[in-house]
């Protein structure tokens, strides 16, 4: 077998998406598989061929036996030799409760003694043992369907031959992002927002960053990721990873985090790492996502 995929996460956050964008790349997908059933289904597909990329979506729709089973299933795949990754997909409750009130869709676990906020705590419990082994894990709170489709495909293609860094810069005010491997907090540094010529400019812009550049603890702050990433790089490359996000927030979202992250890509990218950067409090327009393979 090629590829095998496991799709997971809270009802609402994009798991049907994200399987149809893995039916698109030539992916034998299943929907609510139970997760008892995947060592059959995977035995099963050894006999279609080397080449043949499997991805089955698992949620709360399984039985509560079954979920529990799982981190037991995942295991077996690993002594039987086979390499799988989970993909765990969330976004915050609010958003979560707003998707479902805009769709009008039940939701798998409410009941008449059970309501939809309560329901989406009790499905976050269920799936904790497939989130936990999760090798990808993706915040769509502020995601559209076409940066969710960018995301997993870059991911996919990527995974099996090289390892992926993405930075991301946020702001505090808004959430930290539940995908971030590591979150360095960069509000204690000069904020251009009280330059009143720069507060309409992002840290995309030039005045904005030479402005950064002249900051003497701003260049000491990149410095000090930068170093603390380079030396452990090395080891969480060696355990099995495919993907490292790095999130950096300041309080808006708009200068010093998107300045350092965008600090940060450029660095890794010239050192010949696969890496992209995200900015997602910017406007589509102004959120250029890049991606090198140096």
């Amino acid at each position: 077998m090629a590829s095998f995929i496991i799709i997971s996460g809270r009802s609402g956050s994009g798991k049907s998406t994200a399987l149809h964008i893995l039916e698109d790349l030539d992916y034998y997908c299943i929907d609510n598989l139970p997760a008892s059933l995947i060592p059959e289904l995977v035995g099963k597909a050894a006999g279609l061929g080397k080449t043949t990329n499997i991805a089955v979506s698992i949620d709360a729709r399984n039985i509560a036996a079954d979920l529990q089973e799982f981190p037991t299933k995942f295991d077996q795949l690993r002594t039987a030799g086979i390499t799988a990754k989970v993909i765990y997909l969330d976004s915050d409750s609010p958003t979560l409760v707003k998707r479902f009130s805009e769709t009008r869709r039940k939701h798998p676990l409410t009941s008449g003694k059970t309501g939809l906020r309560e329901a989406l705590e009790l499905e976050s419990q269920l799936l904790d043992g497939i989130s936990s082994l999760a090798s990808l894990k993706i915040d769509t709170t502020n995601m559209t369907i076409h940066e969710l489709r960018d995301l997993v495909s870059s991911r996919v293609a990527f995974s099996d031959h090289t390892f992926e860094m993405s930075f991301q810069s946020f702001a505090f005010k808004s959430g930290v992002p539940i995908d971030a491997d590591f979150v360095f907090d960069v509000r204690c540094l000069p904020n251009p927002h009280w330059v009143p010529h720069l507060r309409a400019l992002t840290g995309l812009d030039q005045e904005v960053i030479k402005f950064l550049d002249q900051q003497e603890d701003v260049v000491k702050m990149t410095g000090d990721i930068q170093g603390f990433v380079s030396t452990w790089l090395p080891s969480l490359e060696a355990s099995n990873r495919s993907y490292l996000t790095i999130a950096i927030g300041c309080t808006g979202g708009q200068h010093r985090s998107v300045y350092i992250a965008e600090k940060l890509h450029a660095h890794f990218s010239q050192n010949k790492k696969q890496a992209q950067v995200r900015h997602r409090e910017l406007k589509p327009e102004e959120a250029i996502t890049n991606e090198a393979n140096a």
